[in-house]
């Protein structure tokens, strides 16, 4: 995969899909957006990503700066897209150029490497590309199955795995997703994470899945050709078959991904 080329591609197909789509037109699968907040969101994390890149930023302050600089939303989708270009262009031309092992800031502490935003831009443009489609709706493009293997992936090990040092896990059950197309399957432990914030004081309570051994056992099944399970992790209103009911599975996916 030429992951440049991917981000590249469905970013052009989610600009066109908004340029001729009603503005106020709600996002179904983010719903706090209409189509021109999707738009300005797209062009302002490739903004955000190719600063975070050309300024070599390593900290966790450097990245609140660049957050600080973000320019206004223009009122017009005319005036935002020339800006979405010339973003996902100076995004493109970073990754290019830097190397996957070269150090950078993330918000996923695990994994500070332009590795890690080479593989979430890809994941984002596309599943922005679906969100686009879906709000002007139209038909819905397909995803192409090593861009939606990657997807899947990301989902399993990030989107879905995060927790501070301090939580306790607890697991709950097991989830087997197996891509029909391709033979390709997942086992993944849900469950959730709990415990008091030790700066906030708060009480958290919230759903975390993780990858589990090869030879566990499963106790749910989702079923879809690649394509559709990558959308159904994203909450992309992929269409999968799901053999048992789970209360850990329904909260995990009811978090969202934005």
């Amino acid at each position: 995969m030429n992951h440049e080329d991917v981000i590249t591609t469905e970013a052009a197909r989610f600009a066109e899909v908004l340029a001729t789509a009603d503005p106020h037109a709600q996002c179904p699968t983010c719903p706090d957006w209409n189509s021109a907040d999707l738009l300005w969101h797209l062009a302002g994390v490739h903004r955000f990503w190719a600063e975070v890149l050309a300024r070599d930023v390593r900290t966790d302050e450097g990245a609140e700066a660049l957050e600080s600089e973000a320019p206004p939303q223009p009122s017009a989708i005319s005036a935002m897209l020339p800006v979405r270009e010339a973003a996902t262009e100076a995004l493109v031309g970073q990754l290019r150029q830097l190397e996957d092992t070269a150090h950078r800031w993330t918000w996923w502490e695990p994994e500070q490497t332009v590795a890690f935003t080479r593989r979430m831009q890809v994941c984002e443009a596309t599943m922005h590309r679906i969100d686009a489609e879906l709000t002007a709706q139209v038909d819905v493009g397909p995803i192409a199955d090593e861009v939606a293997t990657l997807c899947v992936d990301h989902c399993v090990d990030v989107m879905w795995g995060w927790m501070p040092d301090w939580a306790t896990w607890e697991s709950q059950t097991v989830v087997e997703l197996a891509a029909t197309d391709t033979g390709q399957r997942w086992l993944v432990e849900v469950g959730r994470w709990f415990g008091i914030g030790p700066e906030s004081g708060r009480e958290f309570d919230v759903p975390r899945a993780v990858r589990t051994g090869a030879g566990a056992e499963a106790q749910v099944r989702v079923a879809a050709p690649v394509g559709q399970l990558a959308r159904w992790a994203w909450r992309r209103q992929g269409e999968a078959e799901v053999t048992e009911t789970s209360a850990a599975l329904d909260a995990l996916l009811a978090q969202g991904i934005q």
